[in-house]
This record gives C-alpha cells, sequence and structure tokens, in this order.
C-alpha cells in the first residue's frame, strides 16, 4: 500500500480523449496555454526559443504565466519522451511527473508532483496549494478536452483579493 505524506503527492483523472491532444497539451506552449496558463516561453539548450507549437524536449527552459497571479514559474524540463510523459522542476525544487496512458476509451492521466520541503511553510504552500491547483487544473483539462469549455477565471481580477488562491477554487 502507498502511504501518504508532505514530501509528494498523486493526482490522476481519465480523460476520453486522444493521447496525442493530452501531450500536445502539456507539451507545446499552444497546448498548455489553452486550458492553463496565459502565457508559456520554451527556450531550448542552444537559447533558441520554440515556436508556439512546437513540442519541448529534455533541458528546455521555461517561463510560465498564469492568469489572476502576477507571478511567473521559472523551470527546466527534465524529461519530455515524446508521446507520454513529461516531468519539469516546479515550485522550487520539485520536480512534476506527467504520465499518460492509454485505455480503451480514455487516457489515464497521473501527475506526480515531488520532492517537496516539509517544513510548515511548504507543507502549507507548496503541498496543499499545488495539490488543490492541480486538482482543479486536471479539471479543467478535462473540461476542455471533452466539452470545449474553461473553468478558470479570465473576466474577473482576483489578483487583488487577499488569500484568493486558497479560497478560490478557479483561480
Amino acid at each position: 500500500m502507498e502511504s501518504l505524506g508532505f514530501d509528494a503527492f498523486t493526482k490522476k483523472i481519465y480523460i476520453n480523449a486522444p493521447i496525442e491532444s493530452l501531450y500536445r497539451c502539456w507539451s507545446t506552449a499552444d497546448g498548455i496555454c489553452s486550458w492553463f496558463l496565459s502565457n508559456a516561453n520554451y527556450t531550448t539548450k542552444k537559447g533558441e526559443e520554440r515556436t508556439a507549437n512546437s513540442f519541448i524536449e529534455k533541458g528546455d527552459t521555461y517561463i510560465w504565466k498564469w492568469y489572476n497571479w502576477d507571478g511567473e514559474e521559472i523551470g527546466q524540463i527534465l524529461e519530455a519522451n515524446g508521446k507520454d510523459m513529461i516531468q519539469f522542476s516546479f515550485a522550487g525544487h520539485c520536480k512534476v511527473t506527467v504520465t499518460l496512458q492509454d485505455g480503451k476509451n480514455n487516457v489515464l492521466l497521473t501527475l506526480v508532483q515531488s520532492n517537496i520541503p516539509t517544513d510548515e511553510k511548504n507543507k502549507l504552500n507548496v503541498h496543499v496549494g499545488c495539490s488543490n491547483g492541480w486538482t482543479f487544473w486536471l479539471a479543467n483539462l478535462k473540461a476542455f478536452l471533452e466539452h470545449g469549455i474553461l473553468l478558470n477565471e479570465r473576466t474577473m481580477d482576483l489578483r487583488e483579493i487577499p488569500l484568493a488562491s486558497f479560497q478560490f477554487v478557479n483561480i
């Protein structure tokens, strides 16, 4: 039996879409901005910026920006196999691994965020915050691919509301 702890968490969801569509949604700037980010820039190991539809590769770096959050996430692509697995650095020293398992009529997406520091601040901000965040974003990806709708807030500016990222489920 798997044990639970504050150093990692796993989120799973079945999505009724072709595995190629799911991989594209995670591995291109255009794809990841269709359901998750307001902006994504990827740079190759040679320092060249990737086009919006080119696939990420191991060693690429990224800068991500969200709706309703002024910060940005800067990280590195640790693995990208071109079909069903991506791993990237996230939230400091954490690793996020996304795997896709093709089924009969759907794809099982598994997301694991690991290497989470276990001090009290990171238990709240990274473990609880990211776990809640990924739960929403995976549901948003499912809604987008299966029904063509987005659930995240894009019209209301929530940035000035204290604790918005902990209280609004669709930020």
